[in-house]
Parts: C-alpha cells; structure tokens; sequence
C-alpha cells in the first residue's frame, strides 16, 4: 500500500480534552473531541467505539514531552515505550494520559504507532534561549511545549502574510495550557515555556514562572514531592487567582466575581508582558498570531491583551475580532491573525513521513 493511501488515526491528548482526528485514503478527515475529560480509559473506550468499522493503517500519538532528542517522531518498539516511562517526571499532568492512549491503541490495534513530540520543534532554540542561569552540568535546560501546533502554524503563515512570515512573528497558544513562542524565519528562537509545562505565563491551574524563593517555601510546607507535584500541577494559575472559581477561562469571564475579574486581568498582563520581552530581546515584531482554546474563542481576552499594544504597532478591528475572522488587526497596522490549532494535520505528515 502506498504511503500516501494509508488511513492515519491521530490522537491528542491534552490536559483536560481528547482530539482526535481520522485522515481517511481518499482524502477526507473525521474528527472527533471529548471535552472536559476526567476518566481518560472512559473517553479512549467512547473514541474506539465512535471509530466503528474504520480500522487505521497507522497511528499517531501527540506527545507533550520527547525528552532531549530532537526527532519530531518515533515509531513505537520496546525501547521506545520503555523510554517514555523515564520522562513523566517532567509532564506529569499529561504524560501519563499521553500514555494511556498508547497502551490502549497498541492493544487494539495492529498499526505501527508512531509518538510525535510537542517539544522537538524547539530543537532550534539558540544557547541564549535554551540555556537556564543555573550549573549547565545539572543538565536542565529549556526545552518549549506545543510545538506541533507552532510547527503547523509556521506551514500555514508564508501563505497567509507572504515575506512577512520569514521576519519576527509571535505565536500565543492561550489554553487551559498556554505558551508564546518567537518565530523568526518559521523556526522557534524563543519561548515562554522552559524545562516542564508548568513555567511561563499563568495556565489554568498551573502559575507560570516563580520566585525559586516561592518555591522553596513550598518544598517546606508541602512535606513530599508527590503533595508539591499536585499544588504545582493542579492548584495554581487561575484556580488559585479566581480564589478556587474556576480554571476554565470562559467561566471566569462570565463571572461577576471581583476575583474572576481580577484573574482575568492577571492573565492578560502577563500574556502582554511575555509579548513585550520577545519585542524587547528581538528588536520589535512584525506579527502577532492568536491560536488555542481561548486565543481561538475569547475576543474579550484578546482585546485585553492587545489593547496596551499600540506601541508596538498592533491594534485590533473590534467587529472582526468579535466575529473571529482570519484578520483581526485594523488595516494600518501590524497583522494580528486567527489561527485555530491543528496538531493532528502535523501528527498525519509526520506519521506518513516517519513509515515512508
């Protein structure tokens, strides 16, 4: 069978949701999403289920976490699987769904499954940016998240802005997760997120980079890595900022709640700061891309983070940004772009590139 012929299941696990899309030979796509997911075998079992009588060819799994190689894929064999294991520590909040999903289509499946990583499109981050200010012989370093959906929008920008995709562009990948990353020539130079999903800007329920201060503090009161681990992971970000309201950020703008709001705020003026550090390390930017579950869905948040932006020239058009159109920026200045997130488009290319 040729490779381009084949059926490609893809399957994307994220921190609270399950995407999964079917790229069928003759050239069509089913997709299929499970919101809100608490007992990830339950959405795994209704995915199989919904699948019916279409059987892939090949599989392919988003991985948040590929460790320190810089492959984009690997096609699954006993030490593959075994070298997985080795780096939950570092995505605890999603490796072990990642996993699952896995386990669970190698026991159901005969297709090769092949593991793409979400970290290996930052492979090109240059010393000054992948380094941390600690003991390089501690071997931690920062290694950036969501790059398959950066990688997928690198692809579609020279279509959409020409020239100007090549300059200096940053992409906000705002969901329950949430990094921003600094293309420059279609590659990644720098990024908010560094050696776990936990650093960066504020999430859902993980804070984003801390006073070390802070977190030693923490070490103390929190007796065991384990208690620590679950605070960090599960109990920061806009929980902790809404005063345990909500993670979820269309509640908490639908909330009238003085600390709803005030999470809300929190949120956008560290997205605006993360913005205003990539212009200040790179010289200015030329774009400014908006993607994921709230950079898709929150025209309140996006005005929120752009509104302070006029000096660096962007401004955005408010019936197009409520409306969500490609566009949103006014015609005079720097484009501000919609782009909904895809993994699975790269998860396929990589899974028929990988068994070519």
């Amino acid at each position: 069978m040729a490779v381009l012929n084949r059926t490609v299941l893809t399957i994307n696990s994220g921190s609270s949701s399950i995407k999964a899309s079917l790229f069928l030979a003759d050239g069509t796509r089913r997709n299929f999403r499970y919101e809100h997911v608490h007992d990830q075998q339950l959405a795994f079992d209704q995915l199989l289920q919904d699948l019916g009588d279409d059987i892939p060819d090949l599989v392919g799994h988003r991985f948040v976490h590929g460790g320190a190689i810089t492959e984009q894929a690997r096609l699954v064999d006993a030490a593959e699987r075994s070298r997985l294991d080795s780096l939950i520590h570092l995505a605890p909040l999603h490796l072990p769904g990642n996993l699952l999903g896995l386990d669970l289509c190698l026991q159901r499946f005969k297709a090769p499954q092949i593991v793409c990583f979400d970290t290996a499109f930052h492979a090109t981050l240059p010393e000054l940016a992948k380094r941390l200010p600690i003991p390089n012989e501690l071997g931690l370093r920062r290694f950036g998240f969501h790059g398959l959906n950066y990688a997928y929008i690198a692809k579609k920008l020279p279509e959409l802005l020409g020239e100007l995709a090549y300059k200096k562009v940053v992409v906000a990948h705002l969901g329950s997760g949430a990094s921003l990353c600094l293309l420059e020539n279609l590659k990644s130079v720098d990024t908010t997120m560094g050696y776990t999903p936990a650093g960066g800007i504020p999430m859902g329920t993980r804070s984003g980079d801390l006073d070390p201060g802070v977190m030693l503090e923490l070490a103390k009161r929190y007796k065991t890595p384990e208690a620590l681990s679950d605070v960090v992971f599960h109990q920061m970000g806009l929980l902790a900022l809404s005063g345990g309201e909500s993670s979820e950020m269309n509640q908490l703008l639908s909330s009238q709640s003085e600390l709803a709001k005030f999470a809300v705020d929190y949120f956008c003026r560290q997205v605006r700061a993360a913005i205003g550090a990539f212009a200040a390390k790179t010289g200015g930017i030329d774009a400014l891309i908006f993607t994921g579950g709230i950079g898709e869905h929150s025209p309140e948040v996006r005005e929120k983070i752009c509104a302070p932006l006029a000096f660096l020239g962007f401004a955005l058009e408010g019936s197009a940004n409520k409306s969500g159109v490609l566009k949103i920026s006014q015609n005079d200045h720097k484009p501000v772009l919609l782009i909904p997130a895809d993994e699975e488009v790269m998860i396929n290319k990589l899974c028929l590139n990988t068994c070519d």
